[in-house]
């Protein structure tokens, strides 16, 4: 059943883009190809899994996920690398359907409640949630409209990465 998305009256206001997402087979690989083909890094490295990811859905649905990933700085612009690990999640979603690549942009929102209803009276959805730590991050269906999936998400800290690569 096609769902009929209502553009509303005035834009939803989002900010600047903050991040750029893809999703990879094997989160090591990705970055050392990156570091060497691009030179994008360090990479800071965290694998988040309950307890530590809590309240998670998939299109509305409570659900265990887990994932690793890795953030550096292209400019601007954080780069996310991310591995689904265990569970359902739209990461092993993509892998299946489209394989590696680019998966979502991403915004930072501190009123995420009312941007959340803003988008539910234009009828788009969320597919995935979840919280880590301070934070917490939604992801939209906005595919139908823009052609890829749009992230926000509102934290005021992040915990130390388990790791970096490369090395230092």
């Amino acid at each position: 059943m096609m769902v009929e998305i209502k553009l509303p009256p005035q834009p939803i206001k989002l900010g600047e883009i903050t991040q750029v997402g893809l999703v990879v087979k094997d989160l090591q690989e990705s970055m050392e190809r990156y570091w060497k083909l691009l030179g994008i890094g360090p990479w800071n490295i965290y694998t988040y899994a309950p307890p530590m990811l809590r309240d998670a859905t998939v299109r509305g649905k409570r659900v265990d996920y887990s994932m690793r990933l890795a953030l550096s700085m292209a400019g601007p612009v954080q780069l996310e690398l991310i591995q689904p690990l265990e569970g359902p999640s739209i990461y092993v979603e993509h892998l299946a359907e489209k394989g590696e690549g680019l998966h979502h942009i991403q915004s930072r929102v501190e009123n995420i409640e009312e941007v959340l209803a803003a988008f539910e009276k234009s009828a788009i959805k969320v597919l995935m949630s979840g919280k880590i730590g301070d934070g917490e991050f939604y992801y939209l269906d906005t595919v139908p409209v823009i052609g890829i999936i749009y992230e926000i998400f509102r934290r005021k800290t992040r915990s130390a990465p388990e790791a970096v690569y490369p090395p230092a």
